[in-house]
């Protein structure tokens, strides 16, 4: 299967403003593009080019006064399966873990792992199958515990917020499920990219970049949606961190105001792959 995935993004500035980028593709998604994703900047302007320390592909530029317009486009080959399921994944004692995944166990700035959210944890799913189950309770609970509502989104919710308030948007539903996961001592991570309606029906609302998150299970990390709470077609991967905090897709040192959104993330129908 091969997908379209891009945006156009604008923002308007009132002075000049350094901008950090996180706007391409994961490089684990190298292999599978077809067309290299291609940041375009209008005006154009220099981008410096990095990779963080959770091994994403970032960009900083210095914005100047006025619209600034970002746009991308990449096609790649997905499999064309739901997400790997593996019910049979195994939870490992901490004292097992490698040592590059513990610090998804600890606090980080949207997962108050060090919150009353720890005894609940343990309270909700202590008595559920240790591993892959433990984890499917835990998506199961937060699916049903958060309504999902566009115009209820903040930036700066917590889960321990997202717990109380039982409402947010995808990146609550995957903070409040990972801090659970790490409760339960299961390293959880953050992702965020490209979900389109592929294999589900499309929904009426404006495409936005989505959020999900992986945990650490039987040697591997595997994703896990707890907003959708079924298996999805076509997941493209942009970044992986702790929490939101550490894959914004644009952070700008400065004012800036967001002019013009567009998302996509289409399967191309009747293209050879």
């Amino acid at each position: 299967m091969l997908i379209q995935v891009g945006y156009e993004i604008a923002f308007q500035l009132p002075q000049p403003a350094p901008m950090l980028l996180m706007l391409y593709l994961h490089p684990t998604r190298e292999l599978t593009t077809r067309q290299p994703d291609r940041l375009l900047l209008t005006p154009s302007v220099p981008v410096q080019e990095y990779y963080d320390s959770f091994g994403n592909r970032c960009g900083r530029i210095v914005a100047p006064a006025g619209q600034m317009s970002f746009r991308n486009q990449a096609l790649v080959e997905d499999c064309g399966l739901p997400d790997l399921q593996a019910p049979y994944a195994t939870q490992a004692e901490v004292q097992d873990l490698p040592s590059d995944v513990l610090i998804y166990l600890l606090p980080s700035r949207y997962c108050e792992v060090d919150s009353e959210l720890k005894d609940l944890a343990w309270s909700l799913f202590g008595a559920s199958p240790p591993g892959w189950p433990r984890v499917q309770a835990i998506c199961n609970y937060v699916h049903n515990h958060i309504r999902f509502d566009y115009l209820q989104a903040r930036a700066n919710r917590t889960a321990l917020e997202a717990y109380r308030e039982r409402v947010g948007v995808c990146r609550d539903f995957m903070h409040l499920a990972i801090t659970f996961c790490r409760n339960c001592n299961i390293p959880a991570r953050y992702c965020t990219g490209y979900l389109g309606d592929i294999g589900v029906p499309p929904s009426p609302d404006p495409m936005d970049f989505s959020a999900w998150f992986e945990a650490y299970l039987g040697g591997q990390w595997y994703a896990f949606d707890a907003r959708n709470n079924i298996p999805r077609i076509g997941r493209v991967l942009m970044g992986r961190g702790r929490d939101a905090a550490d894959v914004a897709l644009t952070t700008t040192f400065g004012v800036s105001e967001l002019a013009s959104f567009r998302v996509w993330a289409d399967e191309v129908v009747g293209t050879p792959y």
